[in-house]
């Protein structure tokens, strides 16, 4: 068994264990002491992977397609509270308490601008 069960082989080794299988089949007079290593136990063993790959494969679409849906319905509701938020501004003005109660900032609440210094240093 790998050091951590938890982490993919890679793909190379995958193959390989599958080209393994694939000559065990043609090989005559195997008869392994362990009878996990039978060539019908490790067949079955590779037809419980296969299945549990397609699991995978399947449960990863479905996850895919859940978080589209998130994201999508996610930047609807963005465009809907911008849209609000024009609203609310064009409905009661931009310096009502209804514009500041949406956490928007009334336009009297803003610092006013300040004049900035030339680039050649002398202020101008």
């Amino acid at each position: 068994m790998p050091n951590n069960a938890n982490r993919r082989l890679p793909p190379d080794t995958l193959q390989d264990d599958l080209d393994c299988i694939t000559a065990l089949k043609v090989i005559q007079g195997y008869a392994p002491s362990n009878p996990a290593d039978t060539l019908s136990a490790v067949t079955d063993l590779q037809t419980r992977v296969a299945a549990a790959e397609e699991r995978e494969f399947h449960l990863a679409n479905s996850y895919a397609a859940a978080r589209d849906e998130a994201v999508a319905l996610q930047n609807e509701r963005h465009e809907r509270v911008k849209s609000i938020k024009n609203q609310v501004r064009a409905q009661f003005g931009e310096d009502s308490n209804e514009v500041a109660s949406i956490g928007l900032k009334k336009t009297s609440e803003r610092k006013a601008p300040k004049r900035q210094r030339g680039t050649d240093g002398n202020g101008a």
